[in-house]
């Protein structure tokens, strides 16, 4: 069965985690409820990992932050589409959208990735 996946990477200062957390799960429940097939937000732990680049410095984080490495599952390209545009016209939404973010969105990574490898 195809899915399609919603990637971002972003780093957060940590004293920033628990309203992110809070923020996170209300988008998640609101992103499942029109549709998602899975939401999951993971906070950096083990990111000191030698002979690759680890997470925090490919996202430019500063000293003070960690990451957030998320994604969303759809059925596909389209059903994400259609997910993502009831999501943003949901008024949950638009008003966290206009709350102060926890984090700066312009050092977010974000893209759609088809999945390879389903296991």
């Amino acid at each position: 069965m195809a899915r399609y996946v919603d990637g971002f990477l972003l780093p957060i200062p940590r004293k920033h985690i628990p309203l992110y957390r809070r923020i996170a799960s209300r988008a998640g429940r609101i992103w499942r409820e029109h549709g998602a097939l899975e939401y999951r937000e993971c906070i950096g732990e083990d990111l000191k990992i030698k002979g690759v680049v680890p997470f925090p410095r490919r996202a430019g984080a500063r000293p003070g932050e960690t990451v957030v490495f998320s994604w969303i599952v759809y059925r596909s390209r389209a059903h994400r589409d259609r997910v993502n545009a009831k999501v943003l016209k949901d008024p949950r939404i638009r008003a966290m959208m206009t709350d102060s973010q926890p984090f700066d969105m312009k050092r977010m990574a974000y893209g759609g990735f088809e999945v390879l490898v389903d296991l």
